[in-house]
């Protein structure tokens, strides 16, 4: 290998800009980590972090993925589980509905959305199929890593999917289980830089941006082929209400009937694509006494109130009582497919998670309520709200404020859009953490905890539900593959619709056209039983807001 030239060129140093400026994108992803707290976590080695990049680009010699550790084994859903407790209790549960149509409960609380997991896992007899972008090493993930491990040593085969992005942070606990009898675990698109955090693997592995730039996104849970949770939880303590100092407002469906089959058929085709790699050759420590000692000291079981928002009792206890508390209703599912990764001589990949979710809001024909922590809306979804307008429909959007989100320069690319939206009648609303907090915790969750929205839904015309994975940002449209279902319940949609119009009412601001600044909105709420009006971003300061305007500068709308 040749040494390095002292001087780069320019052509050299354009790239290395380009890269970096990449590298702060993807250090903003959706995850459990806001950009802050990444930094801070960085902010020892940033100028090491710095030099590893230019090296990488510098030196002839990149990172790259080991080979596969043999072939790939073939494996899909299987078929012989109805006599399973889970599926008896599907049965009984749509007994008296029409075989053709599927079952659906909402996961709004944090505390039943995690006791629908574990008792999901701890009453499967068959299999597990599980597939998410982020499993923490905290307390949650680690609770539900040893949950599959118990599943397993009761005979459960159990196949774990997740996306590689910040799979290094669980490495250890990913190849403990991978090492049990029963289990596989497979990373999908993983980086070629397999040592380090997830900054130093992403500047070392930028060689390889155009791939690694797309995540699998999909957050899946399928039990004895008959159950399944999906939505917008990762695994993780803030996706739980058991995070400090922040957690997401999120929502998950518990499914079963038809639509089950189409999860089962969705995961087998990632779990057999060619963008995903066996855990063993990527992370090859790990063992059984390891990952035993790693799941000391969780204690018992999180505490779960005996009642929901909707008054429905927790999953677990309706399981043992053999029957639960769904409304049944025909359903579509919207799902990209793994090849939406693949980037070497391929076309553009179809998004047909968020292109069907945008078909079915072209649809409506009185009213579209939106719920997205990252609303990136560009031309053409500004189009899509102008037509909308134009029909005399009614668009209500609920979206994080800055002081609220985990992504500041995604939320400065939205806010290019705000005026303009609000000026076509778009009723804007923006989640903040200074509104509405609860005077008293929910089980497990500090009452001092600042809540950021994090659910992906939508209602449309009062009676059809979107729920998913999906954001309606770029991301999701062109990176990230997404999965997410649309039902039409009206039952479930005003559910979701009184839950959204809490938060909207006490924990949000809403956006007006500012009264002596054209071109510009204000922000108006309801504090100590009055109208207050701000004609700044409440809760940021000017210096954070001269940082972001800066930063957007240098960041292309379409990596956001």
């Amino acid at each position: 290998m040749s040494e390095p030239p002292l001087a780069p060129s320019v052509d050299v140093l354009v790239r290395l800009r380009e890269r970096l400026l990449a590298l702060l994108v993807l250090l903003h992803w959706r995850a459990r980590a806001p950009l802050a707290r990444e930094l801070h976590r960085l902010r020892p080695g940033v100028a090491s972090l710095l030099g590893h990049a230019l090296a990488a680009l510098l030196s002839t010699g990149c990172a790259s993925l080991p080979p596969p550790d043999g072939e790939r084994p073939r494996s899909t859903a299987l078929e012989a589980v109805g006599h399973t407790r889970l599926a008896q209790v599907a049965r009984a549960s749509a007994v008296d509905a029409d075989p053709a149509l599927s079952g659906f409960r909402l996961l709004a609380d944090g505390d039943q959305a995690l006791d629908a997991r574990i008792a999901l896992a701890r009453r499967a007899q068959v299999s597990l199929d599980i597939q998410y972008y982020l499993v923490a090493a905290d307390a949650t993930g680690r609770r539900f890593l040893r949950e599959l491990r118990d599943a397993a040593a009761r005979g459960v085969r159990v196949r774990l999917l997740v996306d590689d992005l910040y799979a290094n942070d669980s490495r250890r606990l990913l190849a403990g289980l991978a090492a049990q009898a029963n289990v596989e675990v497979r990373l999908f698109n993983p980086l070629p830089q397999r040592d380090g955090g997830v900054g130093t693997r992403v500047a070392l592995s930028m060689h390889e941006f155009e791939r690694i730039n797309r995540r699998m996104h999909n957050k899946l849970f399928i039990a004895d082929g008959s159950l399944a949770v999906i939505g917008g939880r990762n695994i993780a303590d803030d996706y739980f209400k058991r995070g400090e100092p922040s957690n997401f407002i999120d929502m998950d469906v518990l499914c079963s009937g038809p639509v089950v089959g189409g999860f089962e058929a969705l995961f087998d085709r990632f779990w057999n694509s060619e963008q995903v790699w066996p855990v063993q050759a990527l992370l090859p420590e790990g063992g059984a006494a390891a990952f035993a000692h790693a799941l000391r000291g969780l204690g018992g079981d999180p505490p779960v109130a005996p009642l929901d928002r909707f008054g429905y009792r927790p999953v677990a206890d309706e399981l043992d009582a053999g029957r639960l508390t769904q409304h049944f209703a025909p359903a579509r599912l919207f799902a990209d497919g793994p090849e939406k990764a693949a980037t070497e001589g391929r076309p553009a990949p179809e998004a047909f998670a968020l292109e069907g979710a945008l078909q079915a809001m072209r649809e409506a024909r009185s009213q579209v309520l939106v719920a997205t922590p990252y609303l990136v809306p560009g031309e053409r979804g500004l189009a899509l709200m102008r037509r909308a307008r134009a029909k005399g429909l009614r668009v209500i959007v609920m979206t994080n404020g800055l002081a609220a989100t985990d992504e500041p320069l995604v939320h400065w690319g939205y806010a290019r859009y705000r005026a303009e939206m609000v000026s076509l009648g778009v009723e804007l609303h923006e989640l903040s953490p200074a509104l509405g907090r609860p005077a008293a915790a929910a089980p497990g969750e500090s009452a001092s905890s600042m809540g950021r929205l994090h659910a992906k839904l939508a209602v449309i015309d009062g009676r059809r539900l979107l729920v998913g994975s999906m954001n309606m940002d770029r991301r999701s449209m062109r990176a990230n593959t997404e999965l997410g279902l649309l039902i039409d319940s009206p039952a479930l949609a005003v559910e979701v619709t009184q839950t959204l119009q809490r938060d909207r009412d006490v924990g949000s601001y809403r956006l007006r056209p500012a009264a002596h600044d054209a071109g510009s909105v204000e922000w108006v709420a309801r504090e100590a039983g009055r109208e207050v009006v701000h004609p700044r971003e409440p809760g940021v300061g000017w210096a954070q807001r001269l940082r972001l305007g800066v930063m957007s500068l240098f960041v292309a709308e379409e990596l956001l």
